[in-house]
């Protein structure tokens, strides 16, 4: 029997309310023991109700309670969410006589692995609502919302009918082959078939990284060599004295952490150790440090000093990002330009001068000028997207198969992998104990 549970739905801490969510089959029944006011028990679905909590006939607290009627609700079952007053110590007061009156605290992510398990959303939705609540800029709230009403369901839909038409097709050719009506399934008829899925699930695989950049922000590392400015430009882009600037090389010894919002695009910034030959081994530490940095940054911001020629070691470093997504940052463009280089940009951190060529140039680079969360095909996430690439592989196996004449039947179980695979994206195919992982990464509450 599913039991009866309830958390604190807000943040914690004072503020004007406080809401505390209740769920169950017995939700209802309980809140109106502890409840002074109209009888919850007769109340239609999604009515507010005013009243106090009271125990041994003492006021709790004066509340609002929401009465949701399962099937209609969040999670599919009778839900009361109950308005109290804001106060941290009110509020757990509430709560410590709920747990008492019969329900149990929830788990983290509970209430939305309830409204999955009872239909009410499907594994692209659940996640849709994390990446709402974690938005950090328009695009990845547009992203976000046209997940939750279901277009990466729709999309993932489109090509498991594609591929279950292919299957049951197959199974036909292979059960009943004396049945007339039906399509004769070779490998010349596959073929086609197969290689149109794939090249739709290339385009959007690609979308999908560009995607990923403007829900979940993009890794930055700005590098250079000691005392370019590196600490400065992090300064300037974040508007504060986050890092400490000295005119004397190797001052920034460890990586200095920020987070940017800068034309629609979530930028987590980060400010390395000066890259140089040092005999100091705690700067030794961080230039170590720095070159890691670089290898996992997403976007690589280089600075040079553009008062001065290149040397060996701006060159190295101009190698060492070449394969990377960079931008070339040309410092102090308040003094006499000494650099001899194409495709640069050029600010003076000191002066703050030159952020809105950077800040275009970022939009550049990232591609996000080309992405409209409203008319283009992606997915939200690394979960999803790793599941589309394997389903992608398992049809570019069977596209091997069939070049090397293998038969139907067999090629069939690579085309069933994949089906299966896209299932996973939206929980359709997904092993219990992987639901129960995914959603104990939501917020208590939610």
């Amino acid at each position: 029997m599913v039991d009866n549970i309830c958390a604190i739905a807000t943040p914690y801490g004072t503020g004007a309310i406080s809401i505390i969510r209740c769920s169950g089959p017995n939700s209802i029944e309980l809140v109106n023991n502890i409840f002074k006011g109209k009888n919850l028990t007769k109340c239609k679905s999604h009515t507010i109700h005013y009243g106090h909590i009271v125990s041994n006939n003492k006021i709790i607290d004066e509340v609002l309670c929401n009465i949701f009627l399962a099937p209609n609700s969040f999670d599919g079952e009778n839900t009361v969410e109950i308005n109290c007053h804001g106060g941290v110590y009110v509020t757990n007061c509430v709560l410590q006589l709920l747990l008492r009156s019969g329900f149990r605290m929830a788990e983290k992510g509970e209430f939305s692995k309830r409204a999955f398990l009872n239909h009410k959303l499907d594994l692209t939705q659940a996640e849709a609502i994390m990446d709402i609540i974690s938005s950090t800029n328009q695009l990845a709230l547009e992203s976000s919302t046209n997940s939750l009403r279901k277009k990466t369901t729709e999309l993932i839909s489109r090509f498991r009918e594609d591929i279950l038409d292919i299957l049951a097709k197959i199974e036909v050719n292979i059960d009943y082959p004396e049945y007339d009506d039906a399509i004769t399934i070779t490998n010349e008829y596959l073929l086609p078939v197969i290689e149109k899925l794939i090249n739709n699930m290339d385009k959007i695989l690609f979308n999908s990284s560009i995607s990923t950049i403007a829900i979940h922000g993009i890794k930055t590392a700005i590098v250079g060599k000691p005392n370019v400015g590196k600490s400065s430009l992090l300064n300037m882009l974040l508007d504060e004295d986050k890092a400490i600037v000295s005119s004397i090389a190797g001052t920034t010894r460890d990586l200095v952490e920020g987070t940017l919002n800068i034309k629609n695009i979530t930028l987590h910034l980060i400010d390395t150790a000066g890259i140089r030959e040092s005999d100091d081994t705690i700067e030794a530490i961080g230039i170590t440090r720095s070159q890691k940095a670089i290898e996992t940054a997403d976007l690589v911001l280089l600075v040079l000093d553009s008062s001065k020629p290149l040397d060996d070691m701006d060159k190295e470093l101009l190698k060492l990002t070449k394969n990377k997504k960079r931008i070339i940052i040309a410092n102090k463009m308040d003094l006499s330009n000494k650099l001899d280089i194409e495709d640069v940009i050029y600010i003076s951190a000191k002066n703050k001068e030159g952020l809105d060529a950077l800040a275009e140039k970022i939009y550049e680079v990232t591609n996000l000028s080309d992405f409209d969360p409203k008319t283009t095909d992606y997915l939200n996430n690394a979960r999803q997207i790793s599941l589309m690439e394997k389903a992608n592989n398992a049809l570019k196996n069977a596209k091997n198969a069939i070049a090397f004449g293998v038969d139907v039947d067999l090629i069939e179980i690579d085309i069933k992998e994949a089906f299966d695979a896209l299932g996973e994206i939206t929980g359709e195919a997904y092993p219990d104990e992987l639901i129960t992982a995914l959603f104990t990464k939501f917020c208590l509450g939610k």
